[in-house]
């Protein structure tokens, strides 16, 4: 293993020149990667660069008249209007709220400061929230969108920053809102979500629960854990082998067992497990997906199924014992998958671009 991982040590660039900066570091057992701050300030020049990109822009939305069609998206979202559409522009700014907090030295720290201020703002934050109201706007971002804003929220909460509580204190009445139309939600959640893509119940439930802990709302986590035992507690035989779908950036059956891991006890969690996937299928998972064009806006969401494999690969490792064999396996695939796309998070094509280094950074960091 520590061979495979010193042979891939991850030296990213932005073109190939004759003196290559070095992004990560890999430590001596092989079993993480360490962001230098070279790599922070690559990585964050990335969101830095769209999330005051209003154009091109994927708009959901809700027309109810001919006026409110032709809304411009930053008039929609004063805060989250860049980066092709709101989730990315939402977990843009997460990531650059998480590398200010690990590099505070950053060369652009003062640009992230600026545009985080610019967009964080009481006024644009209440104006975010107020989207909401609309009849038909109540599943808007459900619940991928939701879930990055509790994981902002969660960022800002636990960073004494004088910027971070004033953005904390803005963000607060959108998190507000997006947690009580979730707890409105989950009763009404007979099944779930098991794609790949956005609409992932498991994926979002994952961001909930951490949130809910960090921030003591028991009312909030009995919620999310009773809904995920609900809809997901029976599951056995997962159909791993049917992954990936061609448009996949998340791993149904990685994602289900990442929230299950944090919803059981260790010992409940390994006696779900070993009904819930066979090693065979797991195995599967540890095969790297075919990334065919980076160009094309559905098909580079595999790059980011690397990302989201490899933190879920690592999470359930974790809390399997050492003598298991899938531990290993585990975390073998996990850095595999690592060395597999963080080479092209900067492709140079905004299909990636505008979304791939959060992936990368959440995966990194946990």
């Amino acid at each position: 293993m520590k061979k495979i991982c010193f042979f891939f040590l991850l030296i990213l660039t932005q073109r190939i020149t004759a003196q290559q900066k070095i992004f990560f570091t890999v430590n001596k057992d092989s079993t993480k990667f360490q962001l230098t701050i070279d790599g922070a300030s690559h990585l964050a020049s990335l969101p830095l660069k769209c999330i005051e990109q209003e154009y091109p822009n994927k708009i959901n939305h809700v027309a109810v008249s001919d006026s409110d069609e032709v809304i411009t998206p930053h008039k929609m979202h004063p805060s989250f209007y860049g980066c092709f559409d709101w989730h990315s522009s939402v977990h843009g700014h997460w990531m650059l709220v998480k590398l200010l907090k690990e590099f505070p030295s950053l060369p652009d720290a003062k640009k992230i400061r600026d545009a985080i201020s610019k967009n964080i703002s009481k006024e644009n934050i209440l104006a975010e929230a107020k989207y909401f109201d609309a009849p038909l706007s109540k599943s808007f971002e459900r619940t991928y969108g939701w879930a990055w804003i509790l994981k902002l929220q969660q960022e800002l909460d636990s960073w004494k920053d004088a910027d971070a509580i004033k953005w904390r204190n803005a963000l607060q009445p959108l998190t507000d809102t997006v947690i009580n139309i979730w707890m409105r939600f989950l009763p009404k959640q007979t099944y779930p979500n098991r794609t790949g893509v956005h609409p992932n119940t498991a994926f979002g439930l994952v961001f909930a629960l951490d949130y809910a802990r960090s921030a003591a709302n028991k009312k909030f986590e009995e919620a999310i854990i009773q809904s995920a035992k609900k809809i997901f507690l029976k599951d056995k035989n997962a159909p791993a082998v049917w992954e990936p779908d061609g448009t996949d950036f998340l791993s149904p059956s990685l994602e289900e067992a990442d929230l299950m891991r944090r919803v059981l006890n260790k010992q409940e969690f390994i006696q779900w497990f070993n009904h819930y996937i066979s090693l065979s299928s797991l195995q599967h998972l540890t095969i790297l997906p075919i990334v065919s064009d980076r160009n094309d806006l559905s098909i580079v969401h595999l790059d980011g199924l690397c990302f989201s494999r490899s933190w879920c690969m690592k999470g359930i490792a974790f809390v399997l014992p050492n003598t298991d064999e899938r531990k290993k396996i585990l975390l073998q695939s996990s850095i595999k998958h690592l060395n597999a796309s963080l080479p092209n998070v900067a492709s140079g094509s905004y299909g990636g671009e505008h979304w791939l280094a959060s992936f990368a950074v959440y995966a990194l960091t946990q």
